[in-house]
């Protein structure tokens, strides 16, 4: 039988697919989701040099007082909080917590070399 956290992470996986597919009816998730693909080859570059990193709340954010690609990075977390306003919606739940789910699959799917911030808001290398 699965824990609770698993089945969040399923669900949270499930409905991230379907709202990308078009399954939103007041969010044109089909833009988000060309905007956010169009974006990650810039966000990946950042992500290398380690000016940003994946924060435990399922957003980017700067690792120190250099921001380039600041207007980049901004529309990239207002396109996730869309999302996760959608997804908690749909799941009867609350944008953090799905931004929380979301941070642990990131984490999962992260490169090694990337920076990501643990649940106590400590960031470390992968």
């Amino acid at each position: 039988m699965m824990n609770r956290k698993s089945w969040m992470t399923i669900m949270v996986i499930v409905a991230i697919t379907a709202l990308l597919a078009g399954g939103a009816s007041a969010l044109d998730m089909g833009a988000i989701k060309a905007r956010m693909k169009d974006r990650l080859p810039e966000i990946k570059i950042l992500k290398v040099k380690g000016i940003i990193g994946e924060n435990n709340s399922g957003y980017l954010e700067y690792l120190g007082n250099e921001k380039p690609k600041e207007d980049m990075v901004r529309a990239e977390n207002q396109d996730r909080k869309a999302v996760y306003e959608a997804i908690a919606q749909q799941q009867g739940t609350t944008v953090p917590v799905v931004g929380k789910h979301r941070a642990a699959q990131i984490e999962q799917k992260a490169d090694p070399g990337e920076w990501l911030q643990d649940a106590t808001g400590r960031w470390y290398k992968k």
